[in-house]
């Protein structure tokens, strides 16, 4: 039957092929994971931070958001500045609200806001560190010899 076959595909007709013996298993208790390893860096490295509506610029922790933003001088405490907003919904807003505001722009007392803050990766961070054990190639024959003396045996 394996005469009649052009390719070696695992199909229906190869349930008899292909049995591979189980595996010794050790015995006893397993060796706890270790989870103090090392930390690869720029790996999760991210900056909460609440952005302007209208501008995006990032507001300074700590600012009051009952005033204004400090580049393009829009309102803060906003429906649109508010984590609970969205278009989709009744009267826009996620919570239960009563009464409809109808500027969603300016400013206005709502005891339900709350700022809306991102997370965004951090660009001020430090650059990864060089690591001075691999010369860099001055010329083009340099980076040819280099390529060619990863494959040799």
């Amino acid at each position: 039957m394996d005469e009649d076959r052009k390719y070696r595909h695992n199909g229906y007709q190869d349930s008899d092929r292909g049995q591979r013996p189980d595996r010794p298993r050790p015995t006893g208790p397993r060796p706890p994971i270790d989870v103090t390893g090392p930390r690869l860096p720029r790996l999760v490295q991210s900056v909460t931070a609440s952005r302007c509506y209208a501008c995006g610029s990032t507001l300074p922790p700590g600012i009051d958001f009952k005033g204004e933003c400090t580049k393009c001088h829009a309102a803060l405490h906003c429906c649109k500045q508010c984590a609970h907003f969205e278009p989709s919904t009744r009267f826009q807003c996620r919570k239960p609200i009563t009464i409809r505001i109808a500027v969603k722009d300016a400013a206005n007392q709502c005891e339900l806001f709350s700022p809306r803050v991102t997370v965004a990766r951090d660009a001020n961070a430090a650059p990864p560190p060089v690591t001075a054990s691999i010369p860099v190639p001055r010329t083009a024959s340099d980076a040819r010899s280099a390529f060619e003396s990863l494959f040799k045996k």
